[in-house]
């Protein structure tokens, strides 16, 4: 199987320079981070790629017992940085992304080297002594309006999960990127993401990791950004200047340049 074509993957930026990888988090694709890639690819060779059953990725490829899990998508992560030979590389991991990035970490330490964690959870529901932001009802809840009718929920909760509701551009635009993906792949996606718990593998974190947070996040609540430093060994904790969960979109120049100033780091 062709990997490269698998995962749409696009390389971009200065071929010399340290290896950036970017993910997108559920319903989504590589697209999201087009206000990212112009503030990378003077000094940094960039990765972007679309899971399966995402963006232009080869749905032909999509295999539910595979992707029912993260282990499913942190393997499209090391198998697109096996394909490409990467060595290094900072893995940049939006929403449930963050966690597959851990995964793979864990299993290629050779091929990445760092994480950037942008509004990450490893866990989405409430348990004791733990704010994931949702009850198990809302959960259950959330998954059998998605199941009954996709493009309604789509249009319902992406203008919820961006925030921002004084700019309804970008409401808009996840909710066409919501639209655009596969139901029956976007619903076995929804499940994998809303009912894993990643906790136990944030301590196994081994490279310098950057979680960045936002004042106000309906998906990943602050206490989940504490919860995730708090975790990881080492880690650096940012809460960036930006409402929703996508600050990527809404908030580019304060998320570029947390992203940027940690990459500066790891090369001094």
């Amino acid at each position: 199987m062709d990997i490269l074509r698998r995962n749409n993957v696009t390389v971009t930026g200065n071929p010399a320079g340290p290896v950036v990888m970017l993910a997108h988090g559920f319903g989504c694709d590589q697209n999201m981070w087009r206000l990212t890639v112009p503030a990378l690819t003077d000094a940094y060779r960039v990765v972007l790629f679309d899971y399966v059953g995402c963006g232009r990725s080869d749905l032909s490829a999509f295999q539910e017992n595979r992707y029912s899990s993260l282990d499913g998508y942190a393997q499209d992560v090391v198998e697109v940085a096996e394909a490409l030979d990467l060595r290094d590389a900072t893995f940049v991991g939006h929403s449930v992304s963050a966690m597959t990035g851990v995964l793979a970490a864990r299993r290629a330490p050779e091929r990445i080297g760092a994480l950037v964690m942008v509004a990450p959870s490893p866990r989405y529901i409430d348990d004791e002594g733990y704010r994931g932001g949702f009850t198990a009802e809302d959960i259950d809840e959330l998954l059998a309006s998605l199941d009954s009718n996709y493009l309604g929920w789509s249009a319902a909760m992406a203008p919820v999960i961006m925030g921002n509701p004084d700019r309804p551009e970008l409401g808009a635009e996840l909710t066409n990127s919501f639209c655009a993906t596969d139901p029956d792949m976007a619903r076995v996606f929804a499940r994998t993401t809303f009912l894993s718990d990643s906790r136990d593998d944030l301590k196994t974190v081994e490279v310098p990791t950057l979680v960045l947070e936002c004042t106000q996040d309906v998906i990943a609540p602050r206490e989940v950004g504490a919860y995730v430093h708090a975790q990881v060994p080492g880690s650096e904790l940012v809460t960036l200047d930006a409402t929703g969960h996508c600050p990527h979109l809404s908030a580019p120049e304060a998320t570029n340049t947390a992203i940027t100033g940690f990459l500066a780091g790891l090369r001094r």
